[in-house]
C-alpha cells in the first residue's frame, strides 16, 4: 500500500462490487465470516473491515443486496483489482453451483437453497496456511484472535485508519494525522519470512499454544526452502495435498483448506467436526473416519466437491446454532 502508516485514512466513496452478485446478509456474513477467512471484522450493523496481504477494505450490503465496498483512497485501484481476485469473480459460482448433483441429493439442495449465492474466497496462500495451522481445535473466533496478536505485534503496518464516518467522532479528535484518538494501527500478517525470525517461546505469546511449534516449524522449512510455497500452490491437487501434508502440523484437513480457500481447488473437501456431523446425520456415515468421509465428498459430489462442502458446513452449522 502506498498509504503512509503515520497518515490518516482517507476512504472511497461507497461503490459496487462487480462480478459478485446480490445476496442475502445471512450469505454475506457466512462468506466473510464462515471460517474460510479469519481477518474480517463486523463494523457497526452494515459493514465490515477486513484485511489480506497488504489490502484493507470495507464491505457493506446496499439496497437490493449488492454488495458495495471502499478502501483507502491513495489505494483505491489496487484495492479494486484485488478485490476481483480475492472473490474469484473470473469463475461463475451460480453455474458452478448448478452443476452440483443437488437434483438428486434433497439434503444439498436443500443446503444450496439456505445459502444462495455462497462462494469460495481466494485468498494469498501463504496467508491460508498461516491461518490454517492457527486453527488446530480452535473456532473461528479464536483463530481471529490468534491472528490479530501475529499481526499486531509482528506484522507491518499498512495504514492507520478509523471509522470514516465523521458522526462516529467528536468536535475534540482531529480527523488527520496520528493524534485522532478513533485512529489506529491496522497491519498484514508477518510473512513466513519473518516469522522464521521469531522465537517460538515468542510467538506462544500470541495465543498459539502448541501451535507455536508447528508455525517456528514450517517458517523454518520454507525459509530453507525458496519458491516451496509458489510450487506447491501450482501443482496438481494430489501431489499439492501431499506437500502440505509434509509440513508441521499440517494434516488432511488443513491441507485441504489451505487448497480449497488458498489455491481455488475446488475438488478439496476438508472435513472437520461439523463435516463429520453432517455427513452422519444426512448421509448415514456414522462411525466413518475423517479419511472415508473425505473420499466419499470426492466421489459423491464430484470435482467441485469443496464447493459442496461449504453449503453443508454452514448450513449445519446454522442448525447448531
Amino acid at each position: 500500500m502506498t498509504a503512509a502508516p503515520d497518515g490518516a485514512t482517507g476512504w472511497s466513496a461507497w461503490q459496487p462490487l462487480a462480478g459478485v452478485p446480490a445476496i442475502t446478509s445471512d450469505v454475506f456474513t457466512e462468506t466473510l465470516d464462515g471460517g474460510q477467512a479469519f481477518r474480517w471484522h463486523r463494523e457497526g450493523d452494515d459493514a465490515w473491515r477486513g484485511v489480506w496481504a497488504n489490502n484493507l477494505v470495507r464491505l457493506r450490503l446496499a439496497p437490493r443486496d449488492r454488495v458495495e465496498w471502499s478502501a483507502p483512497i491513495t489505494d483505491h485501484d489496487e484495492t479494486e483489482h484485488s478485490l476481483s481476485a480475492y472473490f474469484a469473480t473470473d469463475r461463475d459460482f451460480a453455474a458452478l453451483t448448478d452443476s452440483l448433483p443437488w437434483r438428486s441429493d434433497p439434503h444439498l439442495a436443500r443446503c444450496l437453497a439456505a445459502f444462495p449465492g455462497l462462494r469460495i474466497l481466494r485468498q494469498p496462500f501463504g496467508e491460508t496456511l498461516l491461518g490454517f495451522l492457527c486453527s488446530a481445535t480452535k473456532q473461528i473466533v479464536q483463530i481471529k484472535q490468534m491472528l490479530a496478536l501475529l499481526a499486531d505485534r509482528h506484522g507491518a503496518p499498512i495504514c492507520r485508519a478509523g471509522s470514516p464516518d465523521p458522526a462516529a467522532r467528536t468536535s475534540t479528535q482531529s480527523t488527520a494525522g496520528s493524534g485522532d484518538p478513533a485512529l489506529h494501527s491496522i497491519n498484514r500478517l508477518p510473512t513466513w519470512a519473518e516469522l522464521a525470525q521469531i522465537p517460538e517461546t515468542t510467538l506462544r505469546d500470541c495465543q498459539l499454544g502448541f501451535r507455536a511449534k508447528f508455525i517456528s516449524q514450517t517458517a523454518q522449512f520454507l525459509a530453507a526452502h525458496p519458491g516451496w510455497l509458489a510450487e506447491t500452490e501450482a501443482a496438481p491437487y494430489a501431489l499439492a495435498k501431499e506437500r502440505l501434508c509434509s509440513l508441521p502440523g499440517v494434516g488432511e484437513k488443513i491441507a485441504d483448506c489451505v487448497l480449497l480457500f488458498g489455491a481455488g481447488r475446488l475438488e478439496a473437501f476438508p472435513v472437520d467436526t461439523w463435516i463429520l456431523k453432517a455427513l452422519a446425520r444426512r448421509y448415514d456415515l456414522v462411525g466413518w473416519k475423517p479419511a472415508q468421509v473425505a473420499q466419499f465428498g470426492r466421489a459423491h459430489f464430484g470435482p467441485l466437491a469443496g464447493l459442496a462442502q461449504q453449503f453443508l458446513f454452514a448450513w449445519e452449522r446454522q442448525q447448531g446454532r
